[in-house]
């Protein structure tokens, strides 16, 4: 008999080391092992353990895999160290109430039979992800399926996408657990839920072709966050980056997020001017990183788009971050606690493409990259879809370790859903080029001022997933979800007993 405080310890170990499985570590066959302990731990607990056991998982999950939120708070914050900690292990416990009552629901809909109940543990999963994703503006960071960047998981990538890569691990982790109790029959599902990767692996298909190539030079200053907005250092910052922008040699210059330290409409029009130069004639181009707007009207975390053609183009952050872009209703003191400059801004409208070098660049700023949903339509096969896709961010906010290699990741995915190359311009770490297979194929040291110079293929044409995602949004996903989970408890494809595995 377990001791009572067995299970919330195992399932907060169990949650930890299924972060080990998303990057920097990478370790992906932990992911299906870590949620197969989940799925062990209630296949016959009652909805009360099944709940209690899915929030101490969720908890060591995501308090381990967004530890760094801490250094934005207290390291550039100025919150002290137990509130910050507290806050990053209170907002874990919140975001883990979805997969408390995923459990619950899955233990109370559960036959005590492998199929339906394989089923049923998946559709749960599958269900509190998307609502994590979703509801109050979605935070999804290290969603389950984006440990499957590399493997065979992968392949389902541009049919599914990460929630539906997501899925399929919950039913290989749930049969994998119910193995030892009835094992032909289970093993018989694990053979069968295993096909659909394996054969998308062995037989992959790109639904994209190649569009030509672009020269990118990718920057990244490498400035300090603590010192980023330090008014004796602001005009040695603008300088350098003049520099640094003025000696790149791509036709397609792209710079962090919010390079600029001021807003775009105050700074020194002679400075704009002379920045900028150099790609109003000719066929170079640059996509910089400032705040466009004023007080009165709010502030938009923007890419302005320079060209020959002129500065008709910008593009402004839609996705704002909770406490650190806008202000939750009843949590300003919250934020001013935090100090952060420019806390509460105002939401971006453009999703429009920018072109450049004969390619279409869809931008995204920040942690944008996450929601697939929501940049679907510049991926279609249409004459305005992106060709490419632009990532700008400034993560020196989180310090170096994790974060970093996380939202590399989150782009890899991106770029093999869609099947386009991703470039990704960043402050202190994770510049790169992705290419439409999901492989980062160059890549800047973290913490070293440099320019990455690459060429870059594009591609056109448009995946199952985004045709789909496209037309629907997550919409056939939540009906699978629901569905399956109504469903797995009319089964009766086993035999066995009702209530507990032989």
């Amino acid at each position: 008999m377990k001791r009572p405080g067995f299970w919330p310890l195992a399932m907060l170990l169990a949650g930890g080391l299924h972060t080990a499985s998303f990057a920097p570590l990478g370790w992906w066959p932990l992911q299906i092992a870590a949620l197969a302990g989940l799925a062990w731990s209630v296949r016959e607990a009652t909805p009360r353990q099944a709940a209690g056991r899915g929030f101490c998982f969720g908890v060591g999950w995501l308090a381990s895999g967004w530890w760094w939120l801490y250094i934005s708070m207290h390291d550039y914050g100025a919150m002290p160290a137990p509130l910050a900690a507290a806050a990053v292990v209170v907002l874990a416990a919140a975001l883990s109430l979805y997969l408390a009552a995923a459990m619950a629901l899955f233990a109370w809909r559960r036959r005590g039979r492998p199929v339906p109940d394989a089923l049923g543990f998946a559709a749960c999963w599958l269900l509190a992800e998307l609502a994590r994703a979703q509801f109050f503006t979605g935070f999804p960071w290290i969603a389950s399926g984006y440990a499957h960047s590399d493997g065979a998981l992968a392949a389902l990538a541009p049919w599914v996408g990460v929630y539906g890569i997501g899925a399929v691990a919950a039913l290989l982790a749930m049969t994998l657990a119910l193995g030892w109790h009835a094992r032909t029959r289970s093993w018989a599902l694990l053979a069968a839920a295993l096909a659909l990767p394996i054969v998308a692996w062995l037989a992959p298909h790109e639904f994209t072709e190649p569009a030509g190539t672009l020269r990118v030079s990718l920057l990244q200053p490498n400035v300090p966050q603590d010192l980023k907005f330090d008014a004796d250092r602001i005009v040695g910052q603008m300088a350098a980056l003049q520099a640094q922008l003025q000696s790149a040699q791509g036709d397609l210059v792209v710079t962090p997020e919010s390079v600029l330290p001021i807003p775009k409409d105050q700074l020194d029009p002679a400075y704009w001017r002379q920045l900028t130069d150099p790609f109003r004639s000719g066929p170079r181009s640059a996509l910089i990183g400032t705040f466009l707007g004023n007080e009165q009207d709010g502030y938009v975390n923007s890419v302005v788009g320079v060209s020959a053609a002129g500065e008709g183009y910008s593009y402004g952050k839609r996705h704002l971050l909770p406490f650190g872009e806008y202000v939750p209703l009843g949590f300003r003191w919250f934020v001013e606690l935090m100090q952060i400059p420019l806390g509460d801004q105002a939401n971006g409208r453009s999703e429009a493409p920018f072109a450049a070098g004969g390619q279409r660049l869809r931008p995204l700023i920040c942690y944008e990259d996450l929601f697939g949903e929501h940049m679907v339509t510049s991926a279609g096969d249409g004459p305005e879809a992106a060709t490419m896709l632009v990532n700008v961010s400034n993560l020196a906010w989180f310090g170096r370790h994790m974060v970093q290699d996380q939202d590399l990741q989150f782009s890899r995915l991106r770029a093999l859903e869609f099947q386009r190359p991703m470039v990704r311009a960043t402050n202190t770490g994770a510049t790169a080029v992705i290419d439409h297979r999901g492989r980062v194929t160059a890549r800047l040291p973290a913490e070293t001022a440099g320019t990455l110079d690459a060429e870059v293929e594009g591609r056109r044409g448009v995946t199952p997933y985004a045709r789909w995602l496209g037309a629907l949004g997550l919409w056939p996903l939540w009906l699978i979800g629901l569905v399956g989970w109504g469903a797995s408890r009319r089964l009766h494809l086993t035999g066995g007993s009702p209530s507990k595995y032989r």
